[in-house]
């Protein structure tokens, strides 16, 4: 399949390719990324007299990964409409 968006009868069929800008997917990945290495960064506080960086922990991994998937919707962007 080609990366330009291709007329298929009266649909148009937008490929991977071409349908995320570089800058949006570069601004969407920083901060995601930042989560989840913060996430990582929280457990070297953790001791079993202080459970509270695991919880830190389990917030920012599933705040870096159910943002992209739901608030920006980017969980069925390669699945077409």
């Amino acid at each position: 399949m080609s990366n330009k968006t291709t007329e298929s009868g009266n649909a148009t069929v937008q490929t991977p390719q071409n349908e995320n800008s570089l800058l949006g997917s570069i601004l969407l990945f920083v901060p995601m990324m930042a989560l989840f290495l913060g996430s990582i960064y929280s457990l070297s506080f953790l001791t079993l007299g202080n459970p509270w960086p695991m919880a830190v922990c389990l917030g920012l991994f599933f705040l870096a990964f159910w943002i992209p998937q739901t608030i920006t919707g980017r969980s069925d962007s390669a699945g077409g409409k």
